[in-house]
């Protein structure tokens, strides 16, 4: 193994040395390594991570529990408390001081519970987004995840791949690399295999790939030179500080939100405190209570609630095949108006299979061929040689690698048996033409031992286009304009079976003279068939009841995009690439709404197609596969890349991954983003509403000289009671028929349900204000007792008020058992209500036991809330349905 490793300034010049001394210095050949040397390497060099540069932090989520500044004034309270007791030489104030520490770590527990587990699993989310990669082992291309990968093995590498270690290039065709990451040049990097002198500079090392570049072009073998932290890339990530990770724009939105909602409410208790002041009130108690008041009754978890639903969101969303790389996704999807998606393999089963065949001017189904057939042969002797999948025969089994198309193609040459596979050994590659999208074809040039030969397949509008002579009958004919028109007819008869059909063609020519893909000889097509998913009629219907658009975008013909498009519900106008390149920007824009199906897209029309739809005010959700999807997945308001056929690039820059590739997964990814929205709304609609009762009671008893009507520990105990397990308990609300809905055009989180919170919050109000001026005028009961009463009467109020903040429909058709969340922290909180009341408890907070007859007299107060929203949104409805 080498002595020294490749680092930034060169210390090892891999650029600079053979082929065969590479591969002398790791103990290895062109066939890769063996098992035994992978776990050997693996051991020694470890696993190939950079390792993160924000790590996660058990005592920095700890610490944030305290980092408030409402914290930092109670921490205050209780050293002024305890301070002025020691002054005194009593214990008046100590015992209070002793309970709200006890409040604040028990609220910092609370809260460190519950953004732990959200951590947790947004750092178990991250580990599922690594790419894979295909290396040679054991003399047999595999794909492992690239965390396996280890200096000295043999990398293969193609269009849209992510490069995750360094590599010296051993065979290159047409490669070029994006390397601005490293060097920050925008420009694609030609590479080749060659050696180059010692003294070149880091953007100088053309044989070289390196970690976190990405494949722009072509195809390349590579042998693996550093791994890990060892990489430059590596090296340059060690020396990073610590980065925070960026707020989403919507926990911005909210944290925004909650310090404005916060000034005002310290205001209120500023003029609450005066207020007491003036009214002859204890100030050091009025003090007191005006902290309190602010701890109650600020919302300074709703950023956290946020953060949290859309962790547990994500971690939903995985079960589902959607794995969610940025949390605000999460949110997006929920707003969807619409998808724009690709057809094969989200919409379609991705598995290919040739049923059809045209040449000899016929068409012959799969079962009716003639094997002795010529211009057969050679038809499919042309989808072997122009064609990059792989396979290895394992336990009598062929395993398959490479692009489904191509597997289709190889599947079906060995159905019949043909010996042409072995041609891929007879006629070596000398170079490939990369499909390219504009001109939909892809060649490769091989040499026959006498001449050289270009295979060609691609769209048969292409292939016909560039041809000049047909195979026909044993014989190389002139191709005409009319005969290729006749030619194409036999295209429209095979796509109107929903098949997918290729061209083929070829063209020999001498060694010593260049070639271009003109002029070919036209040998036939090959039509397959890609049967739609069974899962994606329905949900296209589910999209459609939802508001919600659905736009298949394919590179397929118009014919065979509506063959599908009517087998899985999706109607409206088709319109194909050259009919979109014919529209102006203003015709697009008028008619957009009326196309359901683009044809024979090009990934620019892509682009525009996602962008008149943004600005005809639609959040659009795209999908994409390749690197020519970037822009358009990057310009969309989510991206969506797929997880099996997509390619690294388009997976880096997208917002959320297919796991399956699999177009009802994105509806599901829709469901949870509305119903997390929803929910998310919920727990706003219900602490807003039992928020500001006790401001206003003490607000307004305190300003007439009147006894408080709950003491400071009092408060912290209901806030503790009521704004932690059951609010956060809204954010596991099933699902509520999302779908049943259009799209949100909210701008608020407050939009629809400014009325329910005041008139929840002033019914709050009454009920305690009632029980506090009967029990104290009416009863003549004491002080210790009315307070007591008031805050039992505001936790039954709040605790019950949770259910009616659920759903606009009423509890007894909802039903009070689909969140068992709720009904634990529910049942929970009266619990410790009761312990308050009946044990020693009470002594510490002032509170006193409550008699049978208190608890008659305070539960038709308490439950007031529940009923009368419940018998209002019974009415309601009533009214609605007559």
């Amino acid at each position: 193994m080498q002595k020294k490793e490749e680092s930034v300034q060169g210390n090892t010049f891999w650029h600079a040395k053979s082929e065969q001394e590479i591969f002398a210095e790791f103990q290895t050949s062109d066939k890769g390594l063996s098992s035994e040397q992978v776990n050997e390497r693996l051991k020694k060099f470890g696993k190939n991570i950079i390792k993160q540069v924000r790590k996660f932090s058990t005592l920095k989520i700890l610490w944030s529990q305290f980092n408030s500044f409402l914290i930092y004034i109670l921490l205050a309270t209780i050293i002024i408390l305890v301070g002025i007791d020691q002054y005194n030489s009593t214990s008046e104030h100590t015992l209070d001081a002793i309970v709200i520490g006890a409040i604040i770590i028990l609220n910092a527990g609370i809260g460190f519970f519950q953004q732990y587990k959200a951590e947790k699993a947004i750092e178990g989310l991250k580990k599922l987004i690594i790419p894979k990669s295909r290396v040679f082992r054991d003399g047999k291309i595999i794909k492992i995840s690239s965390l396996e990968i280890v200096p000295g093995d043999i990398l293969f590498l193609e269009s849209g791949d992510k490069i995750t270690a360094d590599a010296r290039i051993l065979e290159s065709d047409n490669l070029q690399t994006n390397e601005a990451v490293l060097t920050g040049e925008s420009e694609p990097v030609t590479k080749i295999a060659e050696i180059i002198k010692k003294e070149s500079l880091l953007a100088e090392k053309f044989n070289m790939v390196f970690t976190g570049t990405q494949v722009v072009k072509g195809t390349c073998k590579a042998i693996v030179v550093s791994t890990g932290m060892k990489t430059v890339f590596g090296k340059i990530a060690g020396t990073l500080q610590n980065i925070e990770e960026q707020k989403t724009p919507m926990q911005k939105r909210l944290d925004k939100f909650s310090k404005q909602l916060g000034y005002i409410i310290l205001a209120l208790v500023f003029i609450v405190m005066i207020l007491g002041f003036l009214s002859g009130l204890d100030k050091l108690e009025m003090f007191f209570v005006a902290v309190t008041l602010a701890i109650g009754a600020i919302p300074e978890g709703l950023p956290a609630v946020l953060a949290i639903a859309f962790s547990i969101s994500s971690s939903l969303l995985f079960k589902e095949n959607v794995i969610v790389r940025r949390l605000p996704a999460v949110e997006t999807l929920g707003s969807v108006t619409v998808i724009c998606s690709d057809k094969t393999g989200t919409m379609t089963q991705e598995k290919m299979s040739a049923q059809s065949f045209f040449f000899n001017n016929k068409i012959i189904s799969k079962d009716k061929i003639s094997k002795k057939s010529p211009e057969f042969v050679n038809l499919l002797a042309t989808s072997i040689l122009c064609n990059d999948a792989r396979y290895e025969k394992i336990k009598g089994k062929h395993e398959f690698l490479g692009d489904p198309t191509e597997e289709a193609l190889v599947r079906c040459a060995l159905y019949f048996g043909s010996d042409k596979i072995d041609l891929t050994k007879k006629q070596p590659t000398i170079k490939k033409i990369e499909f390219d999208p504009e001109r939909k074809m892809m060649s490769k040039i091989r040499d026959n031992q006498y001449n050289n030969i270009i295979y060609t397949k691609g769209a048969p509008e292409k292939i016909v286009e560039a041809c000049s002579f047909e195979l026909i009958n044993r014989e190389i004919r002139k191709l005409t304009e009319k005969r290729k028109k006749e030619i194409m007819e036999a295209t429209k008869e095979m796509e109107s079976q929903a098949l997918r059909v290729l061209g083929f063609a070829y063209k020999t020519f001498s060694k010593n003279t260049k070639t271009s893909e003109a002029g070919l000889i036209f040998q036939g097509f090959i039509g397959m068939q890609d049967p739609p998913r069974k899962e994606v009629r329905n949900a296209i219907a589910t999209c459609i009841s939802a508001g919600i658009q659905v736009k298949m975008i394919t590179g397929d013909s118009a014919i065979t995009a509506k063959s599908i498009a009517k087998k899985i519900g999706i109607t409206g106008r088709i319109v194909t690439a050259n009919e979109l390149e014919k529209m102006t920007d203003t015709q697009l824009f008028d008619f957009i709404e009326e196309i359901s199906i683009f044809a024979r897209t090009t990934p620019h029309q892509k682009l525009r197609i996602s962008q008149i739809l943004q600005k005809k005010g639609h959040v659009v959700a795209m999908t994409g596969d390749g690197i020519n999807d970037v822009l358009a997945l990057k310009s969309a308001d989510i991206g969506i890349a797929m997880g099996k056929r997509g390619t690294d690039v388009a997976r880096d820059v997208s917002d959320i991954i297919l796991v399956d590739d699999d177009f009802a997964s994105i509806v599901e990814g829709v469901k949870h983003g509305r119903k997390t929205y929803d929910n998310i709304k919920k727990f706003t609609k219900y602490i807003l509403s039992v928020n500001f009762d006790t401001i206003l009671l003490v607000g307004i008893l305190s300003s007439f000289g009147l006894p408080l009507p709950i003491t400071p520990l009092l408060i912290l105990w209901k806030n503790l009671i009521t704004d932690s397990f059951p609010a956060l308990s809204l954010v596991f609300e099933p699902e509520e028929n999302v779908m049943n809905t259009k799209p949100r055009t909210e701008k608020s989180l407050l939009q629809g349900i400014k009325k329910f919170i005041i008139l929840g919050g002033i019914t709050n109000f009454l009920a305690c204000l009632a029980v506090y001026l009967i029990g104290l005028y009416v009863k003549g009961l004491s002080v210790s007792e009315v307070q007591t009463m008031v805050v039992t009467t505001g936790i039954i109020f709040e605790l019950l008020f949770v259910y009616t903040c659920r759903s606009k429909e009423s509890i007894f058709k909802k039903g009070m058992f689909s969140n068992n969340w709720l009904n634990i922290s529910i049942i929970t909180g009266f619990v410790l209500q009761m312990v308050l009341l009946y044990t020693a408890l009470g002594n510490l907070f002032g509170a006193v036991s409550l008699t049978l007859n208190d608890w008659f007299f305070v539960l038709p107060f308490g439950i007031s809330g529940f009923v009368i929203f419940e018998i209002a949104k019974f009415f309601r409805k009533n009214k609605i349905s007559n």
